[in-house]
């Protein structure tokens, strides 16, 4: 391949001055603007999984503006400048990508490093460590059901926040009942079996929560309910949780809802050591995630 040229296999990440550019991505960035004489022409940012690169797009600016809008698959031709020691992509052509589009949102948004077969695997193998038979039951329940493990596996966390990639709900589930598996270990008068499997479920709703496009957006329910609520729903729709007896459905779900603080239960007040535990333990690692992603700057004290 000439030095000029992108194959369909290169991406962000690869692109250097004097490339030419041919290829699908998404538009997370669409703004018209006007140079020193008065002519139009569009701001854009373009992204796949390695990366975003500026664009620009100075002749026909309203024609090309015309067919596609910010977070849509765009087909681009282009070629690649230098400006300002930054690397932009100087657009040619432009437009909704159609039937260029690649379906799958790895094409397009942020993935984990972490290998989601091997976290998998992990998952698994906690789950295996809760002894309480209703409670195995559930995880050997959510665990089972194909649909719902490939959300878990989809997920991110967030959408700008810790683990906020696709593969994130996965990697933070694992941390945290880790974590959880060594506070046990630690602190013998917990209740193990109800920790792990709160641990195990805390962010389940996240599986309900998002959508997945040129941008990882909100679903109706993710919006309006948020994922404590979505997570309770998914839990008590399920079988083997409602076989379970009363009061370790609630010390479940109290774990549940109470797991990004005390306001989500009556009172503001914990009811157990492990709604405690598991509040403490989900803080750990987002916040650890969080400044190894963004830094120290965004740490709330």
């Amino acid at each position: 391949m000439m030095a000029a040229e992108m194959s369909a296999a290169a991406t962000i990440s690869t692109l250097r001055a004097g490339d030419e550019v041919d290829g699908v991505f998404a538009c997370v960035r669409k703004d018209r603007l006007m140079t020193r004489t008065g002519s139009p022409y569009l701001a854009l940012e373009l992204r796949d999984q390695t990366g975003t690169v500026p664009a620009r797009a100075f002749r026909d600016a309203d024609l090309l503006g015309g067919r596609f809008d910010r977070g849509d698959l765009v087909s681009v031709r282009g070629r690649v400048e230098r400006f300002r020691d930054q690397l932009v992509v100087e657009v040619a052509d432009i437009a909704a990508a159609g039937d260029r589009a690649e379906a799958a949102p790895e094409a397009f948004l942020p993935v984990a490093f972490r290998d989601r077969d091997e976290l998998d695997g992990f998952l698994e193998h906690l789950a295996g460590e809760v002894f309480d038979p209703g409670y195995a039951a559930l995880l050997e329940e959510l665990l089972a059901d194909a649909e719902l493990r490939a959300q878990w596996r989809l997920a991110p966390c967030s959408r700008a926040g810790h683990h906020a990639y696709l593969g994130g709900l996965l990697e933070h589930t694992v941390a945290v009942t880790t974590l959880a598996r060594e506070a046990a270990d630690l602190h013998r008068r917990l209740d193990s079996d109800l920790l792990l499997t709160a641990a195990i479920v805390h962010d389940l709703g996240r599986t309900a929560e998002f959508t997945y496009g040129a941008e990882i957006g909100l679903t109706d329910a993710g919006r309006v309910l948020g994922h404590l609520v979505l997570g309770q729903q998914l839990l008590s729709a399920r079988p083997a949780f409602t076989a379970l007896a009363a009061d370790r459905q609630l010390a479940l779900l109290h774990c549940l809802l109470t797991h990004h603080g005390p306001s989500g239960a009556p009172g503001g007040r914990f009811q157990s050591a492990e709604a405690v535990a598991l509040y403490r333990l989900n803080a750990v690692d987002a916040a650890v995630k969080g400044v190894l992603e963004h830094g120290l700057e965004g740490l709330r004290p």
